[in-house]
Formats: structure tokens, sequence, C-alpha cells
């Protein structure tokens, strides 16, 4: 009997170039079967290794993108990302931008993952963006839900969110996807919002997605192994 890898667990492969992104793919095996690559690689051959992880290696791709646009561009853009058979792809969770997404994404199976705010920003961010005033969890579980109402698939948010998300009447078949996430007792890098794999799970997060501790790791695929871990207990 075959092992079926864990694919709640995302690795985020935030290297400069899809040659790196392989060897640490190749290195963490048949460990990890989901991959996000985001906008850092996108001149780094990104689309070209999401292809080949997906065709060649049978891994599962999560396109991080965060488009946003006027509806017609985000519509054709997801038209021509929708033919690569990916399996997840962020846009901003503005209602018009996921309901233009859907439109592009009609007829193939790629999932459209609302951004409600990034788990990088705090109150003092959303201020200077002139976003308006209030508790930033409140923000984002009404951007979640009026995502959701515009036909996103699932949204983006901290782990400090994923529970009173999992909690909205709107959430109920939804993906709660969730980065920000360390393993206990590791460095936070630029993420202000963060939880460990254990309570992110606990909270209803469908998908974790974590780079840094892996890929920085010495031995990335028994970083690896040590969050799947975390997570089944």
């Amino acid at each position: 009997m075959t092992h079926q890898p864990d694919d709640r667990l995302i690795v985020a492969l935030d290297v400069p170039h899809a040659v790196a992104g392989l060897e640490l793919a190749n290195k963490l095996g048949d460990a990890v079967s989901f991959y996000k690559i985001g906008l850092g690689m996108l001149t780094g051959g990104g689309l070209a290794l999401a292809n080949e992880l997906k065709q060649e290696h049978g891994k599962r791709i999560f396109l991080d993108m965060k488009l946003f646009d006027i509806g017609a561009t985000v519509e054709a853009a997801v038209r021509g990302l929708a033919q690569f058979d990916l399996d997840f792809l962020t846009v901003h969770g503005d209602p018009h931008v996921v309901r233009a997404a859907k439109e592009g994404a009609a007829g193939s199976n790629l999932k459209i993952l609302g951004v409600t705010i990034l788990t990088s920003l705090d109150r003092a961010d959303l201020d200077a963006a002139l976003i308006q005033p209030g508790d930033l969890a409140d923000l984002v579980h009404t951007r979640a839900a009026r995502a959701f109402d515009a036909g996103a698939d699932g949204v983006i948010a901290s782990p400090q969110e994923a529970a009173a998300i999992r909690a909205l009447p709107e959430a109920a078949g939804k993906l709660i996807v969730t980065p920000g996430v360390r393993p206990a007792g590791a460095a936070l890098g630029d993420q202000k919002r963060v939880a460990t794999p254990a309570q992110a799970v606990r909270d209803g997060v469908d998908h974790i997605v974590v780079g840094r501790p892996i890929w920085q790791a010495a031995d990335p695929k028994t970083a690896a192994q040590a969050i799947l871990a975390e997570m089944s207990a």
C-alpha cells in the first residue's frame, strides 16, 4: 500500500528560482505533496516549475499571485492560469475581484482563495493604507464573509482569525488556508500574527503554509515531517 502524503501541509517555495525550487522539492521527496509558488519566483521560472511539479511529479500546486485589478483583467489572467491545471490561486478578497476570478476559472478545477488582510500587516499598516477604522480581526471576518458571498472557494487568513472565520455561516464547505504558522519554538520572521500547526488545525484550518522553518532547516525533510507529526497530534 503506497503512503498518501498529508496534503494539509503546503510548503512555500520562496526561493529565488525554479532550479532551487526543484532541488528543495527533491529533498522533501514523498514527505510533501503540496507546494506554493508565489510572485517572488514568477520571473525565475515559477510557472514552469509549477507545471513540472504538477505534471511530472504529481504534486498539488498553490499559485500565490494575489491578483488585484479591474474585473475584465482579473478574469483574463485567471482564465490563462486555469489552463495549467493547478489547484489553488489567490486573489485579493474584494468581491469584484473574486467574482471575476471565478468567471475566469469556470470549467476548471482551480480553486479561488480570497486574501482577507495580509498576515504581515497590523492596524498601523491599515491606517497608512486608508483602510476603514476598526478591530483588525473584525475586518478580516467581514472581508472573509464577503469573499465567500462573492463565490470564493476559500480564504487566506492568519491563525488568529481562523476559528472565527470557521464559525461564519458563509464558511460552510469553504477552505481556510493559513500562512503565519510556525512550529513551536521557531523564529517568527516578518509575521506578526502566528500560531503553531497543532493550534491551526484545532481552529478549523484546512491547510497550513510553511516556508522558512522548512527550507532554512539543515534537513528540510525532517523539518517537514516534524510539522506533519505536530499537526496529526
